[in-house]
């Protein structure tokens, strides 16, 4: 059998959905929608986050930086997916089949981390809001922002050097619509062992041990939201609890469902949407759960709206 390392490979060619003609069209039309949305959503955030001074606080710091991940991360599989459908010609390079590897492990791996920092954030604000300002000041958001890009940038490094150093069987297509990790070690005809150890202990330490950090703040603050007297202010804190958790469960549990399954299920089709929940759709609710729902965040872009119309008038 032909043997070549992954870094002699020139060319990588993705099978994408093309087992569902009748369906691919309406999956570029959903990708491009939510795509557009992502990218609209987060870029209004990050804006206003800068140009409105009553949003420089710690949770929207955050909520900044989930949105430059956001956006980093979907850039980083979509446009080429989409471009490639448009051309009709579905292939990659090297190079960029190993930068798309890299950055969608390393936005997807900071975001497991960001998200169990956010919600350690959100238990202190609502558990301990007097003492909110001197636990969590500019100095330690700054600290616990750059830890979680340093992990998930390192994390995929090494994840991703480990697997391009490895060995391919002659064949050169990918069934997926990106260079998904796990797609391309399914072209490595060596043992992996190593690698897939390695990946191993980092999904452990990036999705499992983050997930159990979250439910243990929400359990405090909803512990601390049963004591609210007032029935209205108990329902507000419930449904934005509700709808912030809806998120984590689906990113985290779409990325567990990949990443800690059981080696002997081999389900190449359905990771595809799995990747899609999690690659696409998560990065669109993101912003839309966490702040535009929001009063502050409205009047902030009512605020600005207003400004421009002046503006331009």
């Amino acid at each position: 059998m032909f043997r070549a390392n992954l870094t002699s490979v020139t060319m990588f060619f993705f099978l994408g959905f093309s087992h569902y003609p009748k369906v691919e069209i309406i999956i570029f039309v959903l990708c491009l929608l939510m795509y557009l949305i992502t990218l609209l959503g987060n870029m209004i955030l990050i804006s206003i986050t800068i140009l409105d001074s009553h949003l420089h606080t710690p949770m929207y710091f955050f909520l900044s930086n989930l949105s430059c991940l956001d956006i980093w991360y979907t850039s980083s599989a979509f446009p080429p997916m989409l471009i490639n459908f448009v051309s009709g010609e579905n292939t990659i390079s090297f190079l960029g089949c190993a930068a798309q590897m890299y950055f969608s492990l390393a936005m997807g791996s900071t975001e497991c981390v960001l998200l169990s920092m956010m919600a350690y954030d959100r238990y202190v604000a609502i558990c301990n809001p007097l003492r909110y300002p001197i636990i969590i000041n500019k100095r330690v958001c700054v600290r616990i922002a750059a830890g979680s890009w340093v992990t998930g940038c390192f994390t995929a490094l090494v994840e991703t050097v480990s697997v391009l150093q490895l060995s391919l069987c002659g064949n050169s297509v990918i069934n997926h619509f990106a260079c998904e990790i796990l797609a391309v070690l399914k072209l490595v005809c060596v043992d992996t062992s190593k690698v897939q150890l390695i990946m191993l202990v980092f999904t452990i330490l990036l999705v499992p041990m983050p997930m159990l950090l979250i439910c243990i703040s929400y359990a405090f603050i909803l512990s601390n939201i049963l004591r609210i007297s007032s029935v209205d202010g108990r329902s507000k804190a419930f449904s934005t609890c509700a709808a912030h958790l809806s998120v984590v469960v689906l990113f985290y549990g779409t990325a567990l469902s990949m990443y800690l399954k059981p080696s002997a299920i081999d389900s190449k089709e359905i990771d595809k949407f799995i990747a899609l929940v999690y690659g696409a759709l998560t990065p669109m609710l993101n912003p839309i759960i966490y702040s535009l729902r929001n009063k502050e965040v409205k009047a902030a872009v009512k605020k600005l709206l207003i400004g421009n119309s002046l503006v331009l008038s």
